[in-house]
């Protein structure tokens, strides 16, 4: 049985910090999924008119189909600059990471079932998945750094 006294969900730092954190990489990998397709989906289109455009006869075909190429170029390097699949599926991964954390805990699963003290290893682990994330994060950015050096 644990020595904490348990709080209402709404009244539970740690709960609230748990909450906040599954909000906010969710909404982070919907809106990085939402950007990495949208993006994709304009280069497919722009590289599937280049050969259309190529085959018709207008007066500024060359100029069209250059600029479908630099669009294509621009778009590739924007998503490589942002990383917008790797932060969807590095934040889809940390939020299902927290979910899985969250329902050990309400469901008094192990690590939690046998422990003195469920909301600090609670605690613990919410803040030991962050960290990871972030340590990720921060090494793929050094990684970019020195790629570009």
């Amino acid at each position: 049985m644990s020595t904490a006294t348990a709080l209402p969900p709404s009244d539970d730092p740690i709960m609230t910090r748990l909450e906040e954190q599954l909000n906010w990489y969710d909404t982070r990998s919907q809106s990085n999924q939402l950007y990495y397709k949208r993006i994709k989906i304009a280069e497919i289109i722009a590289a599937a008119l280049i050969p259309f455009l190529s085959a018709v006869n207008f007066k500024h075909v060359v100029l069209v189909t250059a600029g479908l190429g630099v669009l294509i170029t621009v778009l590739e390097g924007w998503l490589h600059l942002y990383q917008y699949q790797q932060n969807w599926t590095t934040y889809r991964s940390t939020c299902e990471q927290l979910k899985h954390e969250k329902y050990l805990y309400l469901g008094n699963a192990p690590p939690y079932a046998t422990a003195n003290d469920k909301r600090a290893i609670l605690a613990e682990r919410i803040e030991s998945l962050v960290s990871q994330e972030h340590a990720k994060w921060a090494s793929l950015q050094q990684d970019d750094k020195q790629k570009k050096g």
